[in-house]
């Protein structure tokens, strides 16, 4: 497994005082580790950047083992991206269609375009949010989302910058501490505008504890133990000798009359898997996973 420095790590923080709470996120080498496997030009990898980011820190207040998947698909220059992070942490994504498109506001590869929110626990249902891509950045269109689906106050600052990207995430909580709704929309506010405040580049060169000081030093933040975000793909062997099998008896023949070893392609990591004939077991039911 790929050894990470500190910055791809993800941060949880409360503000003592405020119904408030927020997540930070510095991905480097485990977004250089998603973006590898294709020929994502600088457009695709600011749009994978964005999402994996966005995907963490969404991912950081699961309450449960599960994952978060975060998909957007148009009929635009990108048909399809998508980014799936885990409670424990780990992350793999894809982009499909146009993979040199040039630079420009999300919008603009993801025309009339459609995101998908999912979150799956181990255990229990399901749940999927379907938000229409009508803002031209990602944090916008995220922001207003949890907004109306969580009925709670929440803003995204995204940024990607040449194989890095980074996340921040505030977000009301409900009445804990402050009942006065004055006074909570007057902290809401007043820590928004401190956090709109950051570049992209500070919000990607600057570490949590640094950040949190230059932002918020007048407020009393408490910062809980980062969690290690890894790439880490769940493709295998059986998994992809599964997918052969669930194939009709008769497309399994002719697919190995035309070639003596079939190799399948793993499009989130690029590992190959090979198989012969005498690999597939016609009288062993397929796992389905």
């Amino acid at each position: 497994m790929p050894k990470y420095p500190t910055n791809d790590d993800s941060y949880r923080f409360l503000f003592e005082g405020a119904d408030i709470r927020g997540e930070t996120v510095i991905l480097d080498n485990v977004l250089k580790d998603l973006i590898r496997t294709h020929a994502y030009g600088p457009g695709v990898q600011k749009l994978l950047g964005e999402f994996a980011a966005a995907t963490v820190v969404i991912s950081n207040n699961l309450k449960f083992d599960g994952r978060v998947v975060l998909q957007g698909r148009s009929d635009g220059p990108i048909s399809l991206v998508m980014v799936e992070c885990s409670s424990d942490g780990d992350i793999r994504g894809i982009a499909r269609g146009e993979l040199e498109s040039p630079e420009g506001p999300m919008k603009s590869h993801l025309p009339n375009g459609v995101l998908t929110l999912t979150i799956e626990p181990e255990v229990g249902q399901r749940y999927q949010g379907i938000i229409a891509v009508q803002r031209d950045e990602l944090a916008d269109v995220l922001s207003d989302y949890f907004e109306q689906s969580e009925q709670l106050a929440t803003k995204f600052w995204l940024s990607t910058r040449a194989g890095s990207s980074a996340g921040l995430m505030l977000q009301q909580l409900p009445k804990q501490l402050i009942e006065d709704e004055d006074e909570r929309l007057d902290q809401w506010q007043t820590l928004c505008a401190l956090a709109d405040t950051v570049t992209p580049d500070e919000l990607i060169d600057t570490d949590t504890d640094q950040l949190l000081f230059k932002l918020f030093n007048e407020w009393d933040v408490k910062r809980f133990e980062p969690k290690r975000i890894r790439f880490s793909c769940n493709c295998s062997r059986d998994r992809s000798l599964n997918a052969i099998r669930l194939l009709p008896k008769h497309e399994i023949t002719e697919l190995f009359e035309e070639q003596q070893t079939v190799t399948m392609n793993c499009e989130m990591c690029g590992d190959s898997y090979h198989f012969t004939r005498n690999d597939v077991d016609q009288s062993e039911e397929p796992t389905i996973h």
